[in-house]
């Protein structure tokens, strides 16, 4: 038996169907926290730096505060959304709610683009500093991808209780090496003379003391999509609703204690690293490891492979808490129909969705190999540390569109829907969300490289289009998000 509404058709399923795709609840605040800034905290380690380059340090200020406001005004409105709708879909299922099914698909789909790919892109930069501390060949690469993604994998199978215990225990020892660093950084400081070393025509400055907009108003608009990764990823908190105690209470409190952590730490590594004696912006520009580098700088090289083994905390954390995001977000997806079922299906007794889980680690380490086997190792390094990393940040500024407009689009639709959290930014902060994610997109376009990236992302969009306008479709189940999108869309649209 089946019904068509929308565009779409839903299939009939009997209480077996859920029951085995059943979650657990055991989250609280601070294991939310820590699921958010956990997802985060890689970025501050790696990533972010590059941006000196583009726009130098005043450059990158300007561009991580309006980076920063465009994060909160995406977590205030999430803040909003998701104890309202606390549904495992997230943004697909705010979304499915505000535009119907096939605005629910594109902003999952967008959402499915950056959970899938970041852990691949953090993998490949574990198996590098694995390789350094071990003295392994650069072709043994594929292994320490396998063996990482084997045993990260595995800790989100066994259960949400180790889960959400390891990524707690991850997040704060992430977050005590980057104290360890803030702290043992201020008395070498030296802001004039290392962070503004660079010139207007980029060259690095022997004295420092240079423009603090090196390269003018177009270097903070550059540095747009590097102050990106200080805060990527935040946004997967709501992927938990269905496993939080209480999700109407706790969401709200644990992503915006976990935006505030980010924006902390943000704008302490963002000071200090540069401005640590003999570093400066000019050789974080290019840097691999900005963290490295500063408590090299510090401490001196004969520690390095112990500093190595303390920046893999960062990568580790951000790592175990995006597999624990793509785990959901398919599981959501295919519990609905829009994926295929099979996806959905949670173990028996220990109610993880490891089929999900084991899905996105094949896709993920699919295209890893097939880039590196096809490519050869040095070529493959740089399209997976450059064009995946992009296809990530794209589909993440595409979602962050679409989470703007949504917010904006509940408010029209379903004045009277119950919100236990109301954002003070309102729309006004997901109207500029929307506006920093498009300039950001603009400014991602420019580069030749980000557009490889974007291509990809086109081609993926493309081949899901196709399945759900073919396939899906027809094909939907009325899940928790599905009904909800139903029954309050039909009181709305009556009362218009």
């Amino acid at each position: 038996m089946s019904q068509s509404t929308q565009g779409v058709t839903y299939e009939k399923v009997d209480d077996a169907y859920f029951k085995a795709r059943g979650l657990r609840r055991h989250a609280g605040v601070w294991s939310l926290w820590a699921l958010g800034v956990g997802a985060v905290i890689s970025g501050h380690f790696s990533g972010w730096n590059l941006g000196l380059a583009q726009g130098g340090w005043g450059g990158m200020f300007f561009a991580t505060i309006i980076i920063a406001i465009m994060y909160l005004g995406l977590t205030y409105s999430l803040a909003e959304m998701s104890p309202a709708m606390p549904h495992t879909g997230g943004a697909y299922s705010f979304a499915r709610t505000a535009f119907g099914p096939w605005g629910g698909f594109l902003t999952g789909l967008a959402e499915n683009v950056e959970y899938v790919i970041t852990p691949a892109v953090i993998v490949f930069f574990i198996g590098s500093y694995a390789s350094a501390i071990l003295g392994a060949p650069a072709e043994s690469q594929p292994l320490f991808w396998i063996a990482f993604y084997i045993i990260f994998v595995a800790l989100n199978y066994v259960g949400v209780e180790l889960s959400f215990k390891f990524s707690l225990i991850i997040t704060i020892l992430a977050l005590l090496c980057l104290a360890v660093f803030y702290i043992s950084a201020i008395p070498h400081v030296d802001f004039s003379r290392w962070a503004l070393n660079i010139g207007p025509d980029g060259a690095e400055l022997p004295e420092g003391n240079g423009p603090f907009l090196p390269f003018g108003s177009y270097g903070i608009l550059a540095g747009l999509p590097f102050a990106v990764w200080l805060f990527l990823a935040i946004e997967q908190l709501p992927l938990a609703a269905e496993e939080s105690v209480d999700p109407k209470r706790d969401m709200p409190k644990g992503i915006l204690l976990g935006m505030f952590t980010l924006l902390l730490s943000a704008f302490l590594v963002l000071t200090l690293n540069p401005s640590v004696h003999d570093v400066g912006a000019h050789k974080l520009g290019a840097s691999g490891e900005p963290l490295l580098d500063g408590f090299r700088a510090i401490y001196g090289t004969e520690i390095a492979t112990l500093l190595a083994v303390v920046a893999l905390t960062g990568l580790i954390a951000s790592f175990h808490t995006i597999i624990f995001a793509y785990g959901r977000q398919i599981y959501s997806l295919s519990r609905a129909g829009y994926f295929p079922t099979a996806l959905s299906v949670t173990h028996g007794t220990r109610k993880t969705p490891h089929i999900a889980l084991f899905a996105g680690a094949l896709l993920g380490l699919a295209v890893m190999l097939i880039v590196w086997f096809a490519e050869g190792a040095d070529k493959g390094a740089q399209l997976i540390g450059g064009t995946l990393l992009n296809m990530a940040v794209f589909g993440a500024m595409f979602s962050y569109v679409m989470q703007g407009l949504t917010y904006i689009q509940l408010k029209r639709a379903f004045p009277t829907l119950e919100r236990p959290y109301k954002s003070p930014l309102g729309v006004v902060g997901a109207s500029l969300t929307v506006i920093i994610a498009l300039v950001t997109i603009y400014m991602q376009l420019q580069d030749p490289v980000y557009r490889v990236g974007v291509y990809w992302v086109a081609a993926w969009f493309a081949i899901g289009i196709v399945y759900f306008a073919l396939i899906g479709r027809h094909k939907l189940i009325l899940s928790p998000e599905e009904e909800f999108a139903l029954t309050k869309g039909e009181k709305a649209y009556e009362t218009h």
